[in-house]
C-alpha cells in the first residue's frame, strides 16, 4: 500500500508543503510579519479620456458618457463644440485607479491603472488624459497622464475575433504625479501597535518576546492574537521611526495553523506541513453511465399507398461500474506519510479532493479545511 512521494507528482495534484515547525530552517523578519498601526496606504480613483487609439475606442452611441466627457475637455482647452456630432472611435472612457502609498510626498509618482468603462474594444496605443485622482473624502491627491501599456491584443475580421490577453485594461507605470500630501505626524506617537497579518496566539507572543529581549526593556505586550502593543516612551530611540527601524529586522519563527487548501476548478491540493489524519478506512470508486441515441429510419412497403418513411429510435444504455477497493489509511505523523496513505488509492485529484472532504466530515482530518 506504500507509494514513493514520487508517485504523487505524477498526478495533477499539487501538493505544497512547509517544514515543521520543529525543524523550522528559518526564520521571518517582523516586518514581514505584521502591519504597523498608522502606516498604511490609501485607494484612488478617477474618471478620464484615453485617446490615440486605432478606431478602438467607444462607440458615442452605445457610450454617450464619453461624448459629454470629450465635450467638457475641449470646452476647457477653449474649443467650442457645443451641439456638434461626435462619431469618432478613437477616444474610450476609462476609470483610473491607484494606491497612495504611506508617506508620499508631493511631487512623488506612483503607478496607475487603467480599465475601460464603455464598450471600447482596445487600450492599445492610447494615451491618457489628465485625470484627477480622488480619495475617499473627496480631496484631489494626484493627477494621471501618460502612455497606456495595455495588457493584451485583439485582432478583428469579418468572420472571426481573436483576443489574447485584456486589451481593455492597462497600466501607467509611474503614471501619477502625487499633489496632496496626507497628514500623519509619525514622529509624536507614544504608543503603536502591530498588526498580525496571520493572528495567531503563538507568533504574537513571539513577537512581544523577541522584541522585549532585543531591548531588554518590557516594550512590547501582546494584547490578544493579531496585536501587539508598544510603549515607545520606555526606550531611548531618537523617535518612533528609528525605533521601528531597528526592531522591523527582528527575526522570529512564526507559527502556522494545520491547513488543507484545494481548489476544484484546477484540482490543485496544498497540505501544510502540520496536516495530520488519524487512522481511516476509505473506498473509492467509479460509476460510469452511457447512453447512446441511434435512431433507425424504417421506409414502408413496395407499391404501399400512402406509405411514408418513419423513424424508429433506437437507445444503447450501459452501466459500468468502477473497480473501488477499500483502502486503509493509517494513523499519519508527518507529511510524506499523510502524502503516501492518500496516493495509495491511485485516484485523480478532483476524486482525491472528494475524499479529503470524506475524510474531514468523518472527524479523521485533523487541519482547517479550506475550499476555493
Amino acid at each position: 500500500m506504500k507509494k514513493t512521494l514520487s508517485a504523487l507528482m505524477i498526478s495533477a495534484a499539487i501538493l505544497i508543503s512547509t517544514p515543521a515547525p520543529m525543524a523550522w530552517a528559518g526564520q521571518a523578519k517582523i516586518k514581514d510579519l505584521v502591519e504597523i498601526d498608522g502606516v498604511r496606504g490609501n485607494d484612488l480613483v478617477g474618471y478620464g479620456l484615453v485617446v490615440g487609439l486605432n478606431g478602438t475606442g467607444d462607440g458615442l452611441r452605445n457610450s454617450p458618457f464619453t461624448e459629454e466627457a470629450m465635450t467638457n475637455l475641449l470646452e476647457r482647452l477653449g474649443i467650442n463644440v457645443t451641439g456638434e456630432q461626435f462619431r469618432t472611435k478613437n477616444v474610450a472612457a476609462v476609470l483610473v485607479t491607484a494606491a497612495l502609498p504611506p508617506f508620499a510626498r508631493a511631487g512623488g509618482r506612483i503607478d496607475i491603472s487603467v480599465s475601460t468603462i464603455g464598450d471600447a474594444k482596445s487600450l492599445l496605443g492610447g494615451t491618457l488624459i489628465m485625470t484627477p485622482l480622488n480619495a475617499a473624502d473627496g480631496q484631489i491627491y494626484a493627477v494621471a497622464q501618460g502612455s497606456v501599456i495595455a495588457g493584451g491584443v485583439s485582432v478583428e475580421g469579418d468572420g472571426s475575433t481573436v483576443t489574447q490577453g485584456v486589451p481593455t485594461a492597462g497600466v501607467i507605470p509611474a503614471g501619477a504625479r502625487v499633489e496632496r500630501e496626507i497628514s500623519f505626524d509619525f514622529s509624536t506617537m507614544t504608543r503603536m501597535r502591530l498588526a498580525l497579518r496571520d493572528p495567531d496566539f503563538t507568533t504574537a507572543a513571539r513577537i512581544e518576546q523577541a522584541i522585549n529581549d532585543r531591548f531588554g526593556l518590557p516594550i512590547a505586550r501582546m494584547q490578544d492574537s493579531g496585536t501587539v502593543d508598544l510603549d515607545l516612551s520606555l526606550t531611548s530611540a531618537p523617535s518612533p521611526a528609528h525605533l521601528i527601524a531597528l526592531l522591523e529586522n527582528i527575526e522570529v519563527a512564526p507559527e502556522q495553523r494545520a491547513r488543507v487548501v484545494v481548489d476544484q476548478r484546477s484540482g490543485t491540493i496544498v497540505l501544510g506541513a502540520d496536516v495530520r489524519i488519524s487512522e481511516v478506512a476509505v473506498s473509492q470508486g467509479g460509476l460510469t453511465l452511457r447512453v447512446k441515441e441511434e435512431p433507425m429510419v424504417v421506409e414502408p412497403n413496395p407499391f404501399s399507398v400512402g406509405g411514408a418513411p418513419i423513424v424508429v429510435p433506437r437507445t444503447q444504455a450501459s452501466i459500468d461500474q468502477g473497480q473501488g477497493g477499500l483502502a486503509l489509511v493509517e494513523s499519519a505523523v508527518t507529511l510524506p506519510e499523510v502524502i503516501e496513505g492518500l496516493n495509495a488509492l491511485g485516484v485523480s485529484p478532483h476524486n482525491m479532493i472528494d475524499i479529503l472532504k470524506a475524510i474531514k466530515a468523518a472527524g479523521a482530518l485533523h487541519a482547517e479545511f479550506i475550499v476555493q
